[in-house]
């Protein structure tokens, strides 16, 4: 196992040593998912384990989760029935409602998708005011349908079941300007809390969204970020971009 992080991440720097500087995650293994956001890292593996990082170091959560999030709403995911929990004093706790994948990257709002592809969002009041059952939880549901769905300071992007791209404006309130189609194709998305945009489409490319601002949230186009290996999920922060490879590699890369 040694030998074989040790290979990955020679070929990983040898390719990415004009873009990305590129190290393979040993101390973590099968990741199936990973999300950062506000200087802090959570992740869930193939056996449905959700961990959080704190130093070099992946502390074991409880529970069981498929899709963990962290951001200005805290720390949320959901388990393989779909349930939602809050992280609350050190314990999940549950939350009204069912979603595949949700994400607590918007200005303290919560945003997530259904089994139907259905989006919500879950105002600021409510996300940050949640302590348990008997808390307000009154999700809204928004136009269009999603598979994937991640905002940040200058909006929501989502992909819908045909990688198509989207963007919406919400506010804490989940009012919103409704979808604005965005070209390209891509099979999952991550907003950063600078609002930088990554991607990884069906093949498993890593994209970036250059010209992001608070006046062109669209920005001006992709551009693809080379890795040596077929990615599943990214997400960036603090100037990290952590990846997932197809194959259950984890790696983390610096510019």
């Amino acid at each position: 196992m040694r030998a074989t992080a040790a290979v990955l991440l020679v070929l990983c720097l040898l390719a990415l040593s004009h873009a990305w500087d590129c190290q393979v995650v040993v101390n973590i293994n099968n990741l199936m998912q990973i999300d950062a956001g506000l200087g802090q890292v959570v992740a869930t593996d193939t056996s449905q384990i959700p961990y959080y990082l704190v130093g070099d170091k992946w502390i074991r959560l409880p529970g069981s989760l498929k899709h963990i999030t962290v951001g200005p709403a805290g720390i949320w995911g959901v388990n393989k029935e779909d349930s939602i929990y809050k992280y609350v004093a050190g314990n999940w706790v549950q939350a009204a409602g069912l979603l595949k994948q949700l994400d607590a990257g918007g200005n303290q709002f919560m945003v997530g998708v259904n089994m139907d592809d259905t989006p919500f969002c879950l105002t600021s009041s409510a996300t940050v005011g949640y302590k348990g059952p008997g808390s307000p939880t009154s999700w809204t549901r928004l136009p269009g349908a999603a598979k994937y769905y991640s905002c940040g300071p200058f909006g929501c992007w989502a992909v819908n079941k045909n990688d198509d791209i989207f963007l919406m404006i919400l506010n804490q309130d989940c009012q919103n300007n409704d979808w604005s189609h965005i070209d390209g194709k891509l099979s999952m998305i991550e907003v950063a809390t600078d609002g930088s945009v990554f991607g990884v489409n069906s093949s498993g490319d890593v994209f970036t969204r250059d010209g992001i601002t608070a006046s062109k949230p669209e920005g001006t186009g992709w551009r693809k970020v080379p890795m040596f290996l077929r990615m599943k999920h990214v997400t960036y922060d603090l100037e990290h971009l952590w990846v997932v490879s197809k194959s259950a590699v984890t790696m983390v890369c610096t510019p």
